[in-house]
């Protein structure tokens, strides 16, 4: 898989492509990190992670049966981050 960044209204958005499948896969709190225009990255990640418990809890498949994807962190290292379904 091939790591990359891209940048979507001044925020970074980490993603990886999957040659095989031919499909980017995006991380999802760097997206929501947008959606609500947080700076803060672990806000970001605790309002997702809020997000998803209560989406699971009023029954949305669409956060179920996802696998974390490794991408690289603010400090280079390789960190489970994203969604992949």
């Amino acid at each position: 898989m091939e790591t990359d960044m891209t940048l979507f209204e001044d925020y970074p958005i980490r993603r990886l492509y999957d040659e095989e499948l031919e499909i980017w896969w995006f991380s999802v709190i760097d997206i929501v990190q947008v959606l609500i225009q947080q700076p803060d990255y672990q806000a970001a990640r605790k309002y997702w992670n809020k997000l998803k418990q209560q989406l699971k809890k009023e029954g949305s498949q669409s956060v179920t049966d996802c696998h974390r994807l490794k991408m690289a962190a603010t400090d280079g290292k390789q960190r489970a981050t994203g969604k992949k379904p």
